[in-house]
């Protein structure tokens, strides 16, 4: 969340997934529906006129989520600014998402001893939610940033983790409602830096899931720089908080699973230790250049950002430079803070798009193959869209289900103090649409969607799902002031979906990073399983995919991340279908926890 010419510091440094469906889980809400193709920035003939869009409704007060996220009214310090991660987790395995929320105190709670209450919603399945905080055990983690998932010792049972300022948590799931914190027996309570945007991924494919830590500031609560104390703690003139730019970088961790509930840090054999100290606040794995071996990208803080690829042997290289991907088209370091990956040409690639800092804008960089990336932000439509706005939580997902993935983004300034003077940016800042015109390009439709999106608010992290299991897809965003905002998609065209929930039996049990190519037709669409992204955040591990009007899916391609490949056949659309390792669609007690034989 670096600025330009401010404590951020962009002024400084440039550089030149059944043939028998879970039936507890099915509902088929959409009907078939002449789908209407979107082509082209101006509406042509067929595509979906303007009332046709589906709205973007916040339902959070019909929920009975009653959250807030402590904050300090000035944010004098960096720290107060960055924390607001959302996880989705179905950690009773009912089938039903339910939603943990990060939070943080400020610096004087702090020093005072008071802990900020995180918080665990259970899904009812009537559309609210029920507070179980306390009989989970989650409530007082840390200062905690982020909250991701992975099923860290294959029990089927996925697990929590907590990013916090001042290292990690680990939350085993015991399968009875409750966690229990493993972080030492783990091994990984000598993570001690600011940790951010973790995310789980078997690098070696091995079947048990790794962890990748990144890591922002090193800073010392006792001796912290105030309000506009130097340059790197002004904005426009303006006297804000210091940071990240003047401060010290801590460096990253890779942390390998040995199989027996611990972990083993490998940062440096590995080559991911971060020797640089770079600003570290998000994390992503996934193969991409599709050689069966996971890649990892990390987004740093107005730094470049990395991406290494893996060699297959445990070492990895960062190719970041060469892959057009660790800087913008201009040569330049951008804030780099959330990240979301989408394969939104139907090129069987994913593309990454990276929210960034007011005065910058959203990066998307077109994966071109061969792990080579180019900046396409301007072809895209994004960059006079989001120049004023400071971007963090960011997500592909089909808004209308027409099988083009649309970009969804949150913003929210870390400056109170920018109300003061009229600079072209304000504190309280409102999320924004876009959607995919089938033609490399975006629609800003912001406006369109509803008056919700348009509110004003400190928006951080972002978490997309299927929260009440009918094929619309909700948005989970917490807000770093206040309560959090629930969005979801109603009217629009009524478009065919179909969902898929995958365990892994020789690869990792949770099914993480595994693909799923749906053909249906002449649509053909890719996801991925994947632990974190976002910002600091958690979308569902299902994955779902639009159809527009056709009513059968001809065939489902799962590359598992053992390297075993298996192909569905004639899936009827609108259902939900789980899939086993090697057996295909099997009824969903098939995938539960004691069922699953490795």
């Amino acid at each position: 969340m670096i600025a330009l010419s401010s404590s951020r510091g962009l002024g400084g440094k440039r550089w030149a997934a059944m043939l028998i469906v879970c039936a507890t889980l099915m509902q088929t809400v959409w009907a078939q529906q002449v789908g209407a193709k979107k082509s082209g920035a101006v509406v042509q003939p067929g595509a979906a006129a303007v009332n046709d869009l589906p709205q973007l409704v916040d339902i959070t007060a019909k929920t009975g989520i009653h959250f807030t996220h402590l904050s300090s009214e000035s944010k004098k310090y960096i720290v107060e600014s960055m924390s607001g991660g959302v996880a989705l987790i179905d950690y009773d395995r009912d089938g039903w998402p339910d939603i943990f929320f990060t939070n943080a105190p400020d610096v004087d709670m702090s020093l005072a001893g008071t802990k900020a209450r995180s918080a665990l919603y259970h899904n009812n399945r009537d559309g609210t939610f029920t507070d179980v905080t306390e009989k989970a055990g989650v409530s007082h983690p840390c200062w905690a940033m982020g909250a991701m998932v992975g099923d860290y010792n294959n029990d089927g049972w996925p697990d929590l983790l907590v990013s916090c300022f001042g290292g990690v948590v680990l939350y085993r799931n015991n399968g009875d409602g409750t966690f229990t914190d493993v972080t030492k027996q783990s091994g990984l309570s000598s993570d001690a830096g600011w940790a951010t945007g973790a995310a789980f991924g078997d690098y070696d494919n091995d079947g048990y899931v790794d962890l990748f830590v990144p890591h922002y500031v090193d800073l010392n609560l006792n001796d912290l720089p105030t309000l506009g104390s130097k340059k790197t703690c002004m904005y426009h003139e303006i006297a804000v908080q210091c940071g990240p730019r003047g401060l010290v970088g801590f460096p990253d961790n890779l942390y390998h699973n040995n199989g027996d509930g611990t972990f083993a840090d490998v940062s440096k054999q590995a080559g991911v230790d971060d020797a640089q100290k770079y600003f570290g606040l998000t994390s992503v794995w996934s193969d991409f250049n599709g050689d069966g071996k996971i890649d990892l990208f990390v987004a740093n803080d107005g730094e470049p950002n990395y991406l290494y690829q893996n060699d297959g042997r445990g070492k990895f290289t960062d190719v970041a430079y060469p892959s057009g991907i660790a800087v913008n088209k201009d040569g330049y370091e951008q804030a780099n803070m959330g990240v979301a990956l989408g394969d939104y040409l139907h090129a069987g690639r994913f593309s990454v798009a990276v929210t960034h800092f007011s005065e910058e804008y959203t990066t998307l960089f077109r994966n071109d193959g061969d792990l080579n990336f180019t900046d396409v932000s301007d072809q895209a439509g994004l960059t006079v869209a989001t120049s004023p706005y400071v971007g963090w939580g960011d997500a592909f997902f089909d808004l209308d289900n027409d099988g083009w993935v649309d970009l969804f983004l949150v913003n929210g300034h870390v400056y109170p103090q920018v109300d003061t003077r009229d600079i072209g940016t304000k504190y309280r800042e409102p999320k924004q649409m876009f959607l995919n015109q089938h033609n490399g390009s975006f629609r800003n439709i912001s406006e369109l969607v509803g008056p919700a999106i348009q509110t004003p608010q400190v928006s951080r992290g972002l978490a997309v799902g299927d929260l009440f299991n009918d094929g619309h897809t909700e948005l989970v965003v917490e807000n770093i002031e206040g309560s959090p905002m629930i969005l979801r998609t109603e009217g629009g065209p009524k478009n065919h979906w179909i969902s898929f929930e995958l365990a892994g039996t020789k690869s990792n049990r949770l099914a993480l990073n595994a693909r799923v190519r749906v053909t249906a037709g002449d649509l053909v669409q890719l996801d991925e399983v994947r632990s974190g992204g976002s910002y600091l955040s958690q979308n569902d591990v299902r994955l779902q995919f639009g159809l527009g009007a056709r009513a059968t899916v001809d065939s489902v391609e799962i590359t598992w991340p053992s390297g075993v490949k298996e192909t569905l056949k004639n899936l009827a659309a609108d259902k939900f279908y789980c899939v086993l390792e090697g057996q295909g669609v099997v009824p969903r007690e098939k995938i539960l926890p004691g069922a699953v034989k490795r």
